[in-house]
């Protein structure tokens, strides 16, 4: 039977939609979604902890690129830093003149182990604000605080904490692995710190860190404490902490991580720790970069500038930790394709075959790579992508290039041609 015009008159209405940055449109929006979010950044103490080698040079260049990133969005808000190295210190020192002088918007914290004698040993150091390590699952609680277990690790966190109040800084308290922490050791710690620091100005009133260490935690609301990451964001906010005194720091070992920092922001926590580009421990931090792309889809976030951070994935190349060909967004082949039917979608429309306006947000070009399945659109597309110039399908120096190229590959050739190595026999054939 052949379907006919006149049989579907109104199921398919002509519309066009525009290719827009990819927007939320809330069906119901959250009702604890914060009014704005933003992150904060751990390349130079957990990127380094997961084996990022830094000297002062490039810990700094590494800062420059964070404050050209997020120039005036308050994208990221604070970078933390490590104080037990001369070469830490150093970084620190100069991060702290380029913020104090107003020459970068990111503000520079530190990290210690919640002791007395660490938080003396920041007390000096020109900062406002310090994270503290506060472990607090069972796993270590019980192992590392043997035999006092979870009493004597409070008794040692609020002693710290009592410390960096009286040296006048705010203390921001790291829950280390709390998707496995009992409510039994969290909440009432989370009250202590809170009637600790009542006595003091609201301007040290202490953040919390929800740490997804081991990357277990769950972006389900329906899942028991600890798993379920919305849940305990909702149990804090409840138990008094406000939702802009929240972050949430998770690990990427079960590919939940973007999941999970959209979920608590969802459920009213404001800011989400992690790294650009996604260094760190193991598997890797949240990658700020995809974090606050959905931010800024949601109207949380104004758009930083992603461009920077080309610069970025070039400087992690020259330490040895470049980014995955395959990584979203900043990879070598995060936006280049190498089936054919894709390359001639991109010929006739790219956008076809784009999540957005990808050299728009990301200065970064769209690509194709040619394998024995890509066709000569594969090969249309990249002339002009980097000639400028149109060329028809039957053109008979393209379908010569393309017949060669075919011959190599029925010889067995495996690896796909990209233009670099096209570049000079192209040129040739335009001239």
């Amino acid at each position: 039977m052949t379907v006919t015009d006149a049989a579907t008159p109104d199921l398919f209405p002509d519309a066009f939609p525009p290719q827009d940055f990819p927007r939320y449109r809330w069906t119901t929006p959250p009702a604890t979604l914060p009014p704005r979010a933003w992150t904060t950044e751990t390349t130079h103490r957990d990127g380094q902890q997961g084996g990022l080698p830094l000297t002062t040079e490039t810990g700094l260049r590494l800062y420059d690129l964070m404050g050209e990133f997020t120039a005036g969005t308050g994208a990221i808000r604070q970078a933390e830093f490590f104080v037990y190295r001369p070469a830490d210190r150093a970084m620190l020192q100069g991060a702290l003149e380029r913020w104090q002088g107003g020459h970068n918007p990111v503000e520079p914290t530190t990290w210690i182990r919640a002791s007395r004698r660490d938080a003396d040993l920041v007390a000096g150091l020109g900062v406002r604000e310090t994270g503290m390590l506060a472990s607090a699952s069972d796993y270590h609680t019980f192992h590392k605080f043997t035999p006092g277990g979870r009493a004597q690790a409070a008794r040692t966190y609020l002693d710290a904490v009592h410390a960096v109040l009286d040296a006048g800084l705010r203390p921001r308290l790291h829950l280390e692995d709390a998707t496995r922490a009992p409510r039994e050791f969290i909440l009432p710690f989370v009250a202590q710190v809170q009637r600790l620091a009542a006595a003091y100005p609201d301007t040290q009133a202490p953040r919390f860190r929800i740490c997804d260490t081991m990357g277990v935690g769950l972006p389900l609301e329906n899942v028991e404490w600890p798993r379920s990451v919305p849940g305990m964001v909702r149990e804090l906010i409840g138990a008094g902490v406000p939702g802009e005194l929240l972050e949430f720091h998770p690990h990427n070992d079960t590919h939940l991580i973007v999941a999970n920092c959209l979920a608590a922001v969802m459920a009213g926590c404001a800011a989400i720790n992690g790294t650009l580009l996604g260094q760190g421990e193991r598997s890797g931090n949240a990658p700020l970069e995809g974090v606050l792309l959905h931010l800024t889809g949601m109207g949380l976030v104004d758009r930083p500038n992603y461009p920077a951070l080309n610069a970025l994935a070039e400087l992690y190349g020259t330490l040895g930790q470049g980014v995955p060909a395959k990584y979203p967004l900043y990879g070598r082949d995060a936006h280049r394709t190498r089936a054919g039917i894709h390359a001639d979608g991109l010929n006739k429309f790219w956008p076809m075959y784009a999540p957005f306006d990808v050299p728009g947000l990301l200065g970064r070009h769209l690509e194709v790579s040619l394998t024995k399945d890509s066709g000569v659109a594969g090969l249309i597309f990249l002339i002009r992508q980097h000639t400028g110039q149109e060329l028809p399908k039957d053109h008979p120096e393209v379908q010569a290039l393309h017949a060669s190229l075919n011959a190599e590959f029925d010889a067995g050739r495996q690896t796909a041609v990209d233009w670099e190595e096209l570049a000079a026999r192209v040129r040739s054939l335009l001239t």
